[in-house]
């Protein structure tokens, strides 16, 4: 009998690694043409063909991935044989030809697409995309409200297939970065309106080496997880930046001793933060009450002052939370920004202020009750991690700037960052879980050369990357293109990266120190000087990584990368896309950018 794929709850794995592995497998099954595939015989019940779903994802930190798997493992339990692509997979699904599909995508920049699914958007919003008539759709959107082209990508996609041809299944659904609860309830909405497939007979058995689990073990073991996080102690923090730095970059070592968590050289830790207490006590005031007043968050009780320091976020203002400020002060200057034509003058006037300068636009104080729906919960931050478990087992490494500045005469702090700066030490342990990142990893075979762009704290995974391949003797080349201000106080890990440059782990080690000289040079302008190296290094077969500032950064070496490819590949700006499109759909071009 054909045994669906199933790892159950109470497997050690957090439940996004869980959710990949159960849409992994499910996706293994469906490589079976859907003809050839058997139904599981349910009560001596006859075999039949299970009915195809794709379920496409587009994801930037693996969530979107999680949820696909997520969907599968529940496909794959009504009767269907489900199908986990990436989205710039697309051509597998044949959507052309009809059949169901699901979209789950994030939003990367100004509405784009994630760098796995821009083939997929450039397939569909191309003149020559084909009528998609036969094709029946639901789109999930997952994105982060306090940005204004909130789940743009996710909004593209369900206009474009809609103008395509195809069939709505259920609305697009929209998630917050508390996507849990809206991505819950759509997933419900969808089921409820696609049945269980006719090979489904009612109640599927779930099979492991031929024994049927009811979802529970002999023996229970506790995971932790984005929802039950671990209490991890700080053993370290290091300032990499020498006097004279204009810049606060801590190097933070914690310890995984007893958790179980495991992670892999790329993933990224989810820090559970705390507010600033000095603004909690602020935002107290100008509401005020004493904050001794008990509220209610999720089901549980709190004073006030509890709930501000650790579950609402008190620095980014809601857009709710804009309209009922600007509705109660129609003559503020935030009133005269909020219309949708002028989004671009309502970014600037949001940039450094917090909820406490939103509410003191009014004059009358918001009552509590009214203002808490107002606020968003406060998110997990995710870090990318700087260390290889096989250099530094039982402890993760996280590689931090402090972000502090003044602005409309306050001074500012980043919310997680000076979190574990100034109090993680004194909190005893900071609440961690590990976020898999599927989509940045080294290639599997060692002895191929890699290539990494990192400047500034983009130097975190690439550290651990580098520790990784040494641990493990790869005799593939490594290159690093790392950069800051100034090379005598902004050079994070420079003994470190210097010793592997001389004893030649580092094949390369380029450096970019914009400040250093009358004319600034950034990393983009290093891998220009290097056109030809790195043409031949990429043509060798080399993987190129960036990480860091997804705004300016990331871009600038984007258009480096296609000029370069022109140049010392002698190519057309349209080869050169397209040879950047093949090293994408390849995995060859990775980036973890933010």
């Amino acid at each position: 009998m054909l045994q669906i794929p199933y790892i159950p709850e109470t497997a050690p794995f957090t439940p996004e690694q869980r959710a990949w592995l159960n849409g992994f497998l499910a996706g293994l099954l469906s490589q079976i043409p859907p003809g050839e595939v058997p139904a599981p015989k349910i009560n001596g019940a006859p075999s039949q063909p299970l009915e195809p779903l794709h379920i496409l994802f587009g994801s930037q930190t693996g969530t979107a991935e999680g949820l696909a798997g997520r969907m599968a493992k529940e496909a794959g339990k009504r009767g269907y044989a489900p199908r986990v692509l990436a989205l710039n997979d697309y051509e597998q699904a044949s959507l052309t030809n009809g059949g169901k599909a699901v979209i789950i995508s994030s939003t990367w920049g100004d509405g784009d697409p994630p760098d796995n699914a821009t083939a997929f958007w450039g397939w569909l919003e191309s003149a020559n995309a084909p009528r998609l008539d036969h094709l029946q759709f639901a789109v999930l959107g997952l994105g982060d409200r306090t940005y204004l082209d909130f789940c743009g990508a996710s909004k593209k996609f369900d206009a474009r297939l809609e103008a395509l041809g195809a069939r709505r299944i259920v609305p697009r659904g929209e998630c917050d970065v508390d996507y849990e609860p809206a991505a819950k309830s759509w997933m419900d909405a969808f089921w409820e309106k696609l049945p269980s497939a006719s090979g489904a007979n009612g109640v599927v058995t779930h099979e492991v080496n031929g024994h049927a689990l009811n979802g529970k073990l002999l023996q229970d073991k506790p995971t932790f997880s984005k929802t039950n996080p671990f209490p991890a102690r700080l053993l370290r923090k290091v300032l990499l930046n020498k006097p004279g730095s204009s810049k606060e970059v801590w190097h933070h070592e914690l310890s995984l001793a007893g958790s179980g968590l495991a992670y892999e050289v790329g993933d990224a830790l989810g820090v559970i933060p705390a507010n600033c207490p000095a603004l909690v006590e602020s935002l107290l005031a100008a509401l005020c009450t004493d904050g001794d007043e008990i509220v209610e968050v999720g089901g549980a009780k709190f004073t006030l002052r509890e709930a501000f320091a650790v579950h609402f976020d008190i620095t980014k203002p809601s857009h709710d939370l804009l309209e009922a400020v600007a509705k109660r002060a129609p003559d503020s200057e935030l009133a005269a920004v909020l219309a949708p034509e002028q989004r671009e003058d309502l970014k600037k006037w949001l940039w450094g202020r917090d909820v406490l300068d939103v509410i003191k636009l009014l004059k009358n104080p918001l009552a509590v009750a009214e203002f808490l729906p107002l606020l968003r919960k406060l998110a997990p931050r995710l870090y990318s991690i700087s260390s290889s478990p096989k250099a530094h087992p039982d402890e993760v490494h996280l590689t931090v700037s402090a972000v502090r500045y003044e602005t409309c005469g306050r001074a500012r702090k980043g919310v997680a960052s000076t979190f574990l700066a100034d109090r993680g030490q004194e909190v005893g342990a900071v609440k961690v879980f590990v976020q898999p990142s599927p989509g940045f990893k080294l290639p599997a075979d060692s002895g191929v050369p890699i290539i990494l762009v990192g400047p500034g704290t983009g130097i975190a995974p690439f550290r651990a990357f580098l520790e990784e391949r040494q641990i493990l003797g790869a005799k593939g080349k490594n290159w690093l293109v790392f950069g800051d201000q100034k090379c005598g106080s902004d050079f994070l890990y420079e003994d470190q990266l210097c010793a592997w440059h001389r004893d030649g782990h580092l094949s390369r080690l380029d450096l970019a120190f914009s400040r250093d000289q009358a004319a600034k040079i950034y990393v983009q302008h290093r891998l220009l000087e290097n056109a030809a190296e790195l043409w031949s290094w990429l043509e060798e077969g080399a993987h190129f990584y960036v990480c860091g500032d997804a705004t300016r950064m990331a871009k600038d070496v984007d258009a480096a990368l296609h000029q370069i490819i022109e140049t010392s590949g002698a190519k057309s700006a349209e080869d050169a896309k397209a040879y950047v499109a093949k090293l994408k759909s390849e995995k060859r071009y990775q980036r973890d950018v933010y």
